[in-house]
C-alpha cells in the first residue's frame, strides 16, 4: 500500500514544484526546445529505412582468368577462411571473368568498421594462399542502399569521344565527388577506358625468336625513374637521376629488348603495333535510348545523412561547371533527394493535418480557446523534444520513423485535456462554494494544482502504459525489426516526452490560461 502513497506523492510534488517555478519550468523548457531544434536539424533524413545487413565486400582482380578459375583459386580459399570469423551470418561468393566477389554478412548490431576491421585482419591471413600477385581488396563503407546518386555526361556537339569523357570522369571527376562528406566511392560506368595497346606479331616474334615473357619484362623495367648518388662540380652539388616513365606512344615503340651481334637495337616497333585503344568491355552505358555515353554512381558512407551527401553532390557539380570539357553537360538520373523530400513532404503535410484537427477538437469540446492553449502548446513541445534521443540514438528521419510520430500525435494530448478539465470542474465548485465569486490569487492557484494533483498520477501513468506498448515491437529482429523499431523508438519517444511535459509544463499552463 505504501508504493502507490509515495509514487503519488512523488507526482504530486512535482506538479507542486512546476506550479510554484513557472520561470524555472519555462527556462528548462525554452533550452529544451532549443536542444529539440538543434537534434531535429542534424538529423539523418532518407526516404525508407535501411533494411540491409551488415556487409563488407571482398574484391579481387585477377586479369584474364575465367571464372571456373576464380572460383577455385580465389573466391574458394577467401569464402571458406571468412567462414568461423566472429559474428559472421553467412558469407556469398561470386566468380566472374578476372574478378571475384565475396561478400561477408555479419550479425544484427555489429559495428560496420568493427567488421570491416575484422575482414582485413583475416585476409591477412588467407593472401599466402592465393595465387603470386593477387591482391584482395574491401569494397566502400557503404550500406546496401548507398546509391544516392547517378549522373551522365553528354557531349551533344560531339567534340569529345567516349574515351575523353571516360577519362574525365575517372581522373578528374570521381575525384572531385570523392571530396565530398560522406561519399565513399563514385563508381564509373560506361564510355571506353584508354589504354596503351602492344599488338604482337607471331611471325616477327618467330623470326627474332623473341618470347611474349621477354616483351613484358622490358616494357616493365623501361617504365620506371632511378636515382643515383650525387657529385661535385665547382662547390655545386648535381644529383643524378634516370627518368624512363613511358609519356608518349614513342617511347613505347623505342623500348629496347636486346642487340645483335653488331650492337644494333631490336626495339619495340620492329616486332609490334604500338597504338591507342580502349580497354575490354563488358558492358554499356546508354542514355535515353540516345546512344552510349559516360556516368558514374556516387555511393554514400554508412550511416550518414543521405540529403545532405546529394546536396554536397550538386554544390561541387557547381564549381566544376566552369572547368567542364567544352560541349560537355552533367545530366542527373537519379537523385533521390526528390524521393526523400516527397516523403518527408507527404508526412510533413499529414503531421500538420493532424495536428489542426487536435487543435480543433480541443476548442470544440472544450470551448474555451485559451484553455486549449494549454495542448496546443504542449503538442508540438513533445514532437520537438522526442528528436533528443532520436538524434543521439543516429536513427534516420524517414517515413516509418516520422510514422511513430503520426500514431502518437492523438494520445499525446489526452493528460492535457482531461487536467484542464478537471481543473474547469474544481473552479467550478470552488466559486459555488464562494457564493459564485471568481477566485483570485493564492486561492485560485491552489484549487487548480490541486485538481492537476488529483489526475496527475494517473495520467502520467496511463500515458506510460501507452508509451511501452510498443516494447514488443524491439523484440524483431533482421529486416522487419530494421523496418518497424524506429516507428516504435519516435512513437516511444513522444508519448514519453508528452508525460513528462503533463506533470510540469501542463500546469504551469494551466495557471496562464484557465
Amino acid at each position: 500500500m505504501n508504493a502507490p502513497a509515495d509514487a503519488s506523492g512523488f507526482i504530486g510534488r512535482i506538479v507542486e514544484w512546476s506550479g510554484r517555478n513557472p520561470f524555472l519550468v519555462c527556462v528548462l523548457t525554452f533550452f529544451a526546445a532549443a536542444w529539440g531544434i538543434h537534434a531535429l536539424k542534424n538529423v539523418a533524413l532518407d526516404a525508407v529505412p535501411d533494411l540491409s545487413d551488415t556487409q563488407v565486400l571482398v574484391e579481387t582482380d585477377w586479369e584474364g582468368r575465367s571464372p571456373a578459375l576464380m572460383e577455385d583459386q580465389i573466391t574458394y580459399p577467401v569464402s571458406s577462411r571468412f567462414i568461423s570469423a566472429p559474428k559472421v551470418k553467412f558469407v556469398r561468393g561470386k566468380s566472374m571473368f578476372g574478378k571475384s566477389f565475396v561478400t561477408v554478412v555479419f550479425e544484427d548490431g555489429t559495428d560496420m568498421y568493427w567488421a570491416r576491421s575484422r575482414v582485413l585482419e583475416y585476409l591477412n591471413s588467407v593472401r599466402g594462399a592465393l595465387p603470386e600477385g593477387v591482391n584482395p581488396t574491401l569494397g566502400p563503407d557503404a550500406s546496401g542502399v548507398g546509391w544516392v546518386y547517378e549522373y551522365a555526361l553528354v557531349d551533344k556537339s560531339g567534340r569529345n569521344s567516349l574515351a575523353d569523357l571516360r577519362s574525365y570522369q575517372d581522373w578528374t571527376l570521381r575525384y572531385a565527388l570523392g571530396s565530398v562528406k560522406g561519399v565513399a566511392e563514385v563508381a564509373s560506368l560506361g564510355g571506353f577506358v584508354k589504354e596503351y595497346q602492344i599488338q604482337l606479331d607471331p611471325n616477327k616474334l618467330q623470326a627474332y625468336g623473341v618470347g611474349i615473357a621477354e616483351i613484358v619484362d622490358a616494357v616493365r623495367k623501361s617504365n620506371n625513374d632511378v636515382g643515383g648518388k650525387t657529385f661535385e662540380v665547382s662547390t655545386a652539388e648535381y644529383y643524378i637521376r634516370g627518368q624512363g616513365y613511358i609519356r608518349s606512344l614513342d617511347d613505347l615503340r623505342k623500348i629496347a629488348l636486346r642487340t645483335d651481334a653488331q650492337g644494333n637495337p631490336l626495339t619495340l616497333d620492329q616486332l609490334a603495333t604500338v597504338a591507342l585503344g580502349p580497354d575490354l568491355r563488358t558492358g554499356v552505358a546508354e542514355l535515353n535510348g540516345e546512344g552510349e555515353t559516360v556516368g558514374g554512381i556516387v555511393v554514400m558512407r554508412y550511416g550518414e545523412n543521405a540529403l545532405r551527401v546529394i546536396d554536397g553532390v550538386k554544390a561541387k557539380f557547381k564549381e566544376l561547371q566552369s572547368s567542364l570539357p567544352s560541349g560537355v553537360e552533367i545530366v542527373p538520373v537519379y537523385d533521390r533527394s526528390k524521393l526523400i523530400h516527397r516523403a518527408i513532404g507527404t508526412l510533413r503535410e499529414k503531421l500538420i493535418e493532424e495536428g489542426f484537427i487536435v487543435i480543433a477538437v480541443c476548442v470544440l469540446f472544450l470551448w474555451h480557446f485559451r484553455s486549449s492553449l494549454v495542448a496546443i502548446v504542449m503538442l508540438p513541445l513533445a514532437v520537438l523534444l522526442s528528436f533528443i534521443p532520436f538524434e543521439h540514438l543516429h536513427l534516420t528521419a524517414n517515413i516509418m520513423s516520422l510514422g511513430g510520430i503520426a500514431i502518437a500525435i492523438g494520445a499525446m494530448v489526452d493528460a492535457a485535456i482531461v487536467m484542464i478539465e478537471n481543473a474547469h470542474k474544481a473552479l467550478e465548485r470552488a466559486r459555488h462554494n464562494n457564493g459564485g465569486e471568481e477566485l483570485t490569487g493564492e486561492r485560485r492557484v491552489r484549487v487548480i494544482l490541486d485538481a492537476a494533483k488529483t489526475v496527475g498520477r494517473p495520467l502520467f501513468f496511463s500515458l506510460l502504459v501507452i508509451t511501452v506498448s510498443f516494447l514488443p515491437v524491439f523484440s524483431l529482429g533482421e529486416q522487419s525489426g530494421r523496418l518497424f523499431q524506429p516507428l516504435a523508438f519516435t512513437k516511444t519517444f513522444a508519448m514519453f516526452f508528452a508525460a513528462l511535459l503533463s506533470v510540469t509544463l501542463v500546469p504551469v499552463l494551466m495557471l496562464w490560461f484557465i
